[in-house]
């Protein structure tokens, strides 16, 4: 059996954000804001659900998931596996607009409610060796929540090195999914008897997909590819300009403490630098 990669943006979005297996979503929103009892989340309207995006409009297509429970707070879950530096402020960006975007000019602010921002990266944000952060906005003096109408939950995949015999909570369960679905060929002991977990397998079986999703999906996985491909050739160009600029300058340093003993060629012989550089810099 094979199993789509979680990680990917369309399949992600095809598991959790599927209105008729809402409780999947409900459930990975417990596990990871640590709601329980009277607090758990038990029902919720997915406000963007899961459609096949065409491939041209892929550019144009946000492909997070946002969700509103019953009380009106709002949640919204993006999985991101590329790092392009910004993503802290992308977060601050997202969580902001929906919070103003809940009321219309002169509305009652009292009317505005709480908003959630769930991050799941593929790559390290923070120092903190946690694979779970929560981020509040706190007094500074009394270190009380007392703005909380944001909250921020970021979790770094490559911070999770648990293996199946060591899952305990539901937690720990949600990000192996997520993390290594795609490199399992059947649904793990650990996971058959947790119905949303059968739901959320058997729709990453890539048996059940059209053959539009599978193109979108290859599309993206390609495209995701090309991406990390070019920032690390663009890293790499970078460290050799870097390294070609620190040569540069040492024999620089060189040539000018040989000015006053040598001349201009056999200074030139010894640091690699032109004539012409050489005199220059006398």
């Amino acid at each position: 059996m094979q199993f789509a990669d979680p990680k990917n943006d369309l399949a992600f979005k095809k598991i959790f954000g599927d209105e008729n297996k809402k409780e999947i979503l409900i459930s990975l929103l417990n596990a990871i804001l640590d709601f329980n009892d009277e607090k758990s989340i038990v029902d919720l309207h997915i406000v963007n659900p899961y459609q096949v995006p065409k491939i041209p409009d892929l550019k144009e297509t946000i492909l997070d998931i946002k969700a509103k429970a019953k009380n009106g707070d709002e949640f919204i879950v993006e999985m991101q596996k590329k790092h392009l530096g910004d993503f802290a402020k992308r977060s601050l960006y997202y969580t902001s607009k929906a919070y103003i975007s809940q009321l219309s000019s002169g509305a009652d602010y009292s009317k505005l409610n709480k908003v959630y921002f769930i991050g799941i990266v593929d790559f390290s944000m923070f120092e903190s060796q946690a694979f779970i952060s929560r981020h509040l906005i706190l007094n500074k003096e009394t270190l009380k929540q007392e703005l909380d109408d944001f909250e921020f939950t970021f979790i770094e995949l490559k911070k999770f090195d648990k293996e199946l015999e060591e899952l305990q909570t539901t937690l720990e369960k949600w990000i192996y999914f997520i993390k290594n679905a795609n490199n399992l060929t059947i649904i793990p002991k650990q996971f058959k008897d947790i119905q949303e977990f059968k739901e959320a397998f058997e729709i990453a079986s890539q048996t059940n997909w059209d053959k539009k999703e599978l193109d979108v999906y290859d599309y993206m996985t390609l495209k995701a590819y090309d991406e990390i491909n070019a920032l690390q050739t663009a890293e790499e160009k970078g460290e050799a300009r870097g390294e070609a600029r620190g040569m540069e300058n040492k024999a620089i340093e060189i040539a000018k403490n040989l000015l006053d003993i040598l001349d201009n060629a056999t200074i030139a012989l010894k640091t690699g630098l032109s004539e012409e550089r050489i005199e220059s810099l006398r």
